[in-house]
């Protein structure tokens, strides 16, 4: 499967609000190779979170996946709607494949409840806490022009990535 090529900051694609997906779609071939495809590239890059936009497909398409401690589980949302916000606000450091080699901190809600269409063009209903709050968030904004450097309210935070290593990391910090 090919990788696909990574929109990065500047591209218009990254500030245009995504079109929903035809549901009658989804179980096309083209769209599930797409489907394949954007975990793939998310892999290669490597990240743990990839929207539709960022590969230049201005359509409301999330993959997500983070193995191991504090991971998730492999997802795909199509047309997604967050439903709930939680009241607990969490400060996360973030970075994005659209926005190569900075690193900064983002102030999101600890917990969404998000209703989906998954790969299967079933209606999934998904509550999340933790990082993949923090990753579905991430990636929604993608459907709506936003990346996460306009979430930011102190960029003081903002680092390149070599200055974050030596100065700010003190666990791994995945990129969204």
């Amino acid at each position: 499967m090919p990788v696909l090529p990574i929109a990065k900051l500047g591209n218009p694609v990254l500030r245009k609000v995504a079109a929903r997906v035809d549901p009658r779609d989804i179980r096309t071939k083209e769209f599930q190779q797409l489907i394949d495809d954007m975990f793939e590239t998310m892999l290669e890059e490597p990240g743990i979170g990839l929207a539709a936009p960022q590969v230049s497909q201005s359509i409301q398409l999330v993959v997500m996946g983070c193995e191991g401690e504090g991971g998730f589980p492999t997802t795909t949302l199509i047309n997604p709607t967050i439903v709930y916000y939680g009241p607990q606000q969490v400060d996360n450091w973030e970075g994005c494949l659209s926005v190569d080699g900075f690193r900064g901190k983002v102030t999101r809600p600890a917990v969404v409840r998000v209703q989906a269409f998954d790969r299967d063009g079933t209606s999934i209903d998904v509550e999340a806490d933790g990082l993949y709050a923090v990753c579905i968030q991430h990636e929604m904004d993608h459907l709506i022009g936003k990346v996460f450097l306009d979430r930011m309210t102190d960029l003081s935070t903002l680092t390149q990535l070599s200055e974050f290593e030596k100065f700010w990391r003190k666990e791994p910090t995945p990129v969204i």
